[in-house]
């Protein structure tokens, strides 16, 4: 499966759910992968919520794998499809996943900095089922809107902050002593 769109996490189970006998196998560059002695750490479900540069609030899902490379252990072979699936099973025990959460793969080694990743393809290579992974991206919402980063139609600048200074109501605070506490007197 190749996917230009981010895979959510139901498409992302199902995926794994059809081929539980392969071995689970992660991409991470063109030819660096994830070592077989992987373990899956964690899996986080965090709800984004955010406003943007044009002043849009947005909020989504973020299904966020983790995934720990040991030192010093070496294996043939990484876990299978079916062990990945037991950890999952765990976590939506105890934690319902929503199954529009957009996934990521949380990875990071000596070599590599820790990063989150989009599965870009789920591939069946023989006995693997490698998930290529790539890399996430900075976006401007207002562009993705048809609207702009930077000058907008009108001249204004929808990134930048308010130039505009607030108008300031001045008093006269030199008050007579029989003016004050008195209904509009201005002291209370």
């Amino acid at each position: 499966m190749n996917n230009t769109e981010a895979i959510n996490w139901q498409t992302f189970k199902n995926l794994l759910l059809q081929n539980p006998d392969m071995d689970l196998q992660f991409q991470y560059a063109g030819d660096k992968w994830v070592d077989a002695s992987y373990h899956i750490t964690e899996i986080k479900q965090a709800p984004i919520v955010s406003v943007d540069c044009g002043g849009v609030m947005n909020s989504w899902t973020e299904i966020i794998v983790q995934l720990w490379e040991p030192e010093n252990q070496q294996q043939l072979r990484a876990m299978k499809v079916s062990k990945a699936l037991s950890i999952i099973d765990v976590v939506e025990k105890v934690l319902p996943l929503n199954p529009l959460g957009t996934v990521k793969i949380e990875f990071g080694n000596s070599g590599f900095d820790t990063r989150q990743m989009y599965p870009n393809e789920l591939i069946a290579d023989g006995d693997n089922l490698v998930v290529d992974l790539r890399p996430d991206a900075v976006q401007c919402k207002a562009i993705n809107r048809g609207g702009s980063c930077g000058t907008t139609d009108t001249g204004e600048e929808c990134c930048a902050p308010n130039t505009e200074k607030p108008k300031i109501e001045l008093k006269n605070l030199a008050v007579t002593a029989d003016a004050c506490c008195t209904p509009g007197g201005g002291c209370c």
